[in-house]
């Protein structure tokens, strides 16, 4: 069982929607220290020399199998920086859940900086899950820095869900990957904030090899005075199909910047933008609240589907 307290389970259970110990490869780090770890005969998690993080190494053709990988703090003032290398055989079909949850109810903030970096074999599919979280009723702050750097094999494939709906003071993401031939690589991002909070999300991707593709979709909600800036860029070295997409919706006092980049270098990359940033549409709120909702219930209920 794992060595953590009900604060620690409840914020397990947020960003990985565990609840009891799951089937497979896991490894659970609670205020700083391993709370718990499990390998399979076809994965390998391993503690690296220094500390600063763990190495997950697949073997080819592991298929139907999972790691889970999250990081919960309940402890005030307590900052880390940690390193985790995916090392994905050729061959292989397998899900990642990874996230953090910061739980501060004291005056000092609490600070998690993960860099999570894939080295994803030919021919093999990774659906990647990572889910922010935060709570606790104490002045300090929640901040959250993830780092992914991703390399795709030929015809691999990376499908990434990167949400991020309660509770974070500050976040810096930033997603780096590199495509070779026929790679593909799917992004769905899900962000709300509120109160003054700040959200920065940047992608960088190169498609390097020949018919690789990439398409990145973002979604945010932006209540309050908080504020969020999203960069996309895709860069086309080959003949190649990129897709970027910002949809946002901007509420109170909110703000949102979305800055697209697109860079192609061969005549063969085919690359689009698409961009919306606006209100909730007042016909939205006037067909729900007429179904018996006040404004309040119909702003939420528009933006969880928004978000899902």
């Amino acid at each position: 069982m794992f060595k953590m307290d009900a604060i620690q389970k409840r914020l397990l259970a947020e960003v990985a929607n565990l609840h009891s110990v799951p089937a497979g490869a896991y490894n659970f780090r609670a205020n700083g220290q391993l709370a718990g770890r499990n390998n399979t005969a076809n994965i390998e998690i391993i503690s690296k020399e220094n500390g600063s993080g763990i190495d997950i190494h697949i073997k080819p053709n592991t298929v139907n199998e999972s790691v889970h990988i999250p990081v919960v703090l309940s402890a005030s003032g307590l900052r880390e920086t940690v390193y985790n290398d995916f090392f994905v055989g050729d061959n292989c079909d397998v899900v990642i859940v990874a996230g953090c949850g910061i739980d501060n109810c004291g005056v000092q903030d609490s600070e998690h900086d993960g860099v999570h970096r894939f080295f994803v074999g030919k021919n093999s599919k990774v659906k990647y899950v990572e889910k922010h979280f935060g709570s606790g009723d104490g002045s300090g702050k929640r901040i959250l820095n993830p780092v992914t750097e991703v390399s795709l094999d030929e015809d691999s494939t990376m499908e990434m869900e990167m949400v991020q709906i309660k509770g974070v003071d500050s976040t810096e993401r930033k997603t780096t990957a590199n495509l070779k031939a026929n790679a593909k690589l799917f992004v769905r991002e899900r962000l709300m904030t509120h109160g003054v909070q700040k959200a920065f999300s940047i992608y960088d991707v190169v498609l390097d090899g020949e018919n690789s593709s990439a398409d990145v979709v973002s979604r945010g909600v932006a209540k309050e005075k908080s504020f969020q800036k999203l960069d996309l860029k895709i860069v086309g070295n080959a003949p190649c199909h990129g897709h970027t997409e910002c949809d946002s919706i901007i509420m109170d006092e909110g703000k949102i910047l979305a800055v697209p980049s697109l860079e192609a270098n061969n005549v063969e990359a085919a690359l689009v933008h698409e961009a919306a940033i606006g209100k909730i549409a007042g016909d939205q709120l006037i067909k729900l609240m007429t179904l018996g909702l006040t404004e309040k219930e119909a702003e939420e209920q528009i933006i969880s589907g928004f978000l899902k």
